[in-house]
């Protein structure tokens, strides 16, 4: 323990740093205690906490309006009529809908913690908590108290109007959810057949151009659609044709591909060609990789061999790329002999 003449002491008391500062010795900080309290204007009149009531009631409500209107947005500009104003008015529509429904929750929130919730500080005092029948009786308080300072027993219309307002919040998400499949269909019977048929040729997209066998390079991979479709140009059904028909056409060495007995001749002179459309969720298999011969899905990262059937090595895909039967005509353009033998697309579909 030091003495009170101890000279190291006095030094240390009497040093300054170099910056020319003093340093001060002074006491440990004391606990300066909660200020005053300073009342509410809400504390103060009744009429402006009846005003401030109103106000949080309005606001749940206010939000359920706009989850009923995201899902009227929904019916009224329907996004299946492919127009591009009805699109744009669904996605303007329903998005601000939500967006009002779910700010509507959040200032309603915000504004009766600030304004109609006890205002009362208190010191909490910290202890070791044990599962103890005092504890649980301490907790059972505890709740009762933030029961009785929030208001949320007593007061019935801004209760009700959260309880509410949370529900519909959730209205606009389920109704999106109908656009996910298409409606009064059987999606096996429309996944399995494509406007691929027996002789059609193969052509770039979008061009249309037709493709020669001998045109196309080793290594090259071409986004490929029916002739018909591209005849269609952007008519009507075009784009829903297109997403079912839309196929890769890729060129390996012939000794590279390892094929079934009954897929021999399902491909020419190392030409292959399957479906763009992931079996996972239907994402656009577009990346390949000349070295190694795999197809990548950029959404989920499933992988596909192409010289082994685009069978499946990675990623959450259930089933490989179904593959289109292809030859050439007398001319040497590409065609294909059939259409696919299986359902395009995602595996999450009911299969026969």
């Amino acid at each position: 323990m030091a003495h009170e003449d101890d000279p190291l002491e006095h030094e240390r008391a009497s040093w300054k740093p170099s910056s020319g500062l003093a340093v001060a010795v002074t006491d440990p900080v004391q606990n300066p205690a909660l200020p005053p309290h300073r009342a509410r204007v809400t504390d103060q009149d009744p009429a402006a906490m009846k005003r401030a009531v109103r106000t949080v009631y309005t606001l749940f409500y206010l939000s359920v309006a706009a989850s009923i209107w995201s899902v009227a947005a929904y019916i009224l500009f329907p996004i299946e009529s492919q127009r591009i104003v009805d699109i744009r008015n669904n996605n303007l529509f329903i998005g601000l809908g939500i967006a009002l429904a779910l700010l509507a929750i959040g200032i309603g929130a915000i504004h009766w913690s600030k304004a109609v919730m006890s205002d009362k500080e208190f010191v909490e005092p910290r202890h070791a908590t044990r599962g103890r029948d005092t504890t649980r009786e301490a907790a059972v308080q505890a709740f009762a108290e933030a029961n009785e300072e929030s208001g949320f027993g007593r007061r019935a219309m801004i209760r009700n109007s959260l309880f509410a307002a949370l529900v519909a919040s959730i209205l606009p998400g389920v109704t999106l959810f109908r656009g996910l499949a298409p409606q009064d269909v059987d999606p096996v019977h429309e996944l399995s057949h494509t406007m691929w048929k027996e002789g059609m040729r193969l052509v770039h997209d979008p061009s249309g151009t037709p493709i020669r066998a001998a045109d196309l390079t080793l290594g090259s991979a071409v986004h490929v659609i029916p002739k018909d479709l591209a005849d269609l140009d952007h008519a009507e059904g075009y784009l829903e044709q297109k997403a079912k028909a839309i196929v890769l056409l890729m060129r390996l060495l012939p000794e590279d591909l390892v094929e079934t007995e009954e897929r021999k001749d399902w491909s020419y002179d190392g030409i292959v060609a399957y479906s763009k459309v992931c079996t996972h969720v239907g994402c656009p298999v577009a990346l390949y990789e000349q070295q190694t011969h795999h197809l990548l899905c950029p959404c989920h990262q499933s992988q596909f061999d192409v010289t082994h059937g685009a069978r499946v090595i990675f990623g959450p895909a259930a089933r490989p790329l179904p593959q289109l039967p292809i030859t050439v005509d007398a001319e040497g353009y590409l065609i294909a002999k059939s259409d696919f033998e299986e359902p395009v697309g995602p595996s999450f579909w009911e299969r026969h």
